[in-house]
């Protein structure tokens, strides 16, 4: 369904037709046990090949312009899979180092007692990702706009560099959504989604999606049917009902974020903003061309120190861990998905203990303005 345009591919691209009553929605296929004869691969739901999964699957690659793509989990397992399959004991793989926590966790907890090394650049610059190349680097990895920083990297001279170097290139696009932007069209050879987020958009299923082409969907299988990491045929379900809404969802996100974003940078209360759709963004640029729209996520600094306290004077935004829902949440970075790095870690990434990120959602924005107007002027 790849001729359809993206809005037109969130409703029909994947759905399983029911040959019995017709129905719009794919049926739930709900057995873990499938006959096996004259097939050459069981279906099992550890293989990431029942009919749900599959029909979710097609959907996302849909959508991400790919050839194939698989579903996990978990955004995390997506993540931990795809890198094992294409890393061994004694590769090296450099790594963005503005990511969002969990990744970041698992680099510096993990990856080196597998005997595979690794290096944080602290850059957005594709000469800074070359400079760290080593004999023997496997992959660059990297997330554009980034958590909670929405830092932008230039996805295609990143992408080509990489090519040149004949190194695999892997992007995070959990923040975009594959309605603002799609890392395929720009060279990018594998993309990555916490599914949890702006794909489901509902605040109810944890699950992630890799997409890429057949061969390397291929080689990320091998490894993922071993870790496990598969998702059952009721939240495929639940998550290919988000996606029909997805365009409609995000286009919203967008335009209430450019909102809040101007909002915010004019406010007496607010030192800094992070968007990427602010002309002061230092990604601005790039983010205007290789971007549909500039994301529903923002990071801002009150002057006030009070993070918490003014959090609980919100009444319609709300304080909460995750992101990408229909519904307004504001947390704390340091607090919530970067705790697990000291604070010496968050410093070198430039978060700070008092920056605020910021999910916008569908809400009218006149009303989210006057929510974080009352609560900044409250302290």
């Amino acid at each position: 369904m790849t001729q359809y345009n993206k809005q037109t591919l969130c409703v029909h691209s994947g759905t399983i037709i029911d040959p019995q009553d017709q129905g719009a929605n794919s049926p739930i296929f709900t057995s873990t046990s499938f006959g096996y004869l004259d097939k050459e691969t069981p279906m099992y739901p550890r293989y990431f090949n029942t009919k749900n999964q599959q029909a979710l699957a097609e959907k996302i690659s849909d959508l991400e312009n790919g050839e194939s793509a698989l579903v996990f989990s978990s955004g995390m397992a997506a993540i931990t899979s795809t890198l094992y399959s294409f890393l061994s004991q004694g590769d090296h793989i450099i790594f963005q180092s503005a990511l969002y926590g969990g990744t970041l966790n698992f680099i510096l907890k993990d990856l080196n007692r597998f005997g595979i090394e690794y290096t944080l650049v602290n850059s957005t610059y594709t000469e800074d990702f070359e400079q760290a190349i080593r004999e023997n680097t496997r992959a660059i990895y990297i997330e554009t706009p980034s958590n909670p920083l929405l830092k932008i990297t230039n996805l295609e001279e990143l992408a080509r560099m990489a090519k040149s170097n004949n190194i695999f290139s892997i992007i995070d696009n959990t923040f975009a959504s594959p309605v603002n932007q799609n890392p395929i069209d720009w060279w990018m050879d594998i993309v990555i989604h916490s599914a949890t987020k702006y794909l489901n958009g509902h605040s109810d299923v944890t699950a992630g999606a890799v997409i890429s082409t057949r061969h390397e969907i291929e080689r990320i299988w091998e490894t993922a049917r071993n870790l496990g990491g598969s998702l059952n045929a009721q939240i495929c379900y639940l998550l290919e009902r988000s996606l029909k809404t997805l365009h409609i969802r995000v286009k919203a996100q967008n335009e209430n974020a450019i909102q809040l974003a101007h909002f915010l940078e004019a406010h007496n209360k607010v030192q800094k903003v992070w968007y990427p759709g602010l002309k002061s963004h230092i990604g601005h640029e790039t983010a205007k061309k290789q971007m549909n729209g500039f994301g529903g996520m923002l990071s801002f600094e009150p002057k006030n120190k009070s993070i918490i306290e003014l959090q609980r004077k919100l009444k319609l935004i709300r304080p909460a861990v995750s992101l990408g829902g229909i519904d307004s949440t504001i947390c704390s970075p340091a607090m919530t998905s970067h705790k697990g790095l000291t604070q010496e870690e968050r410093e070198k990434q430039g978060i700070s203990d008092t920056m605020l990120r910021l999910s916008v959602g569908i809400e009218d924005p006149d009303d989210l303005m006057q929510d974080l107007d009352q609560a900044l002027e409250s302290l």
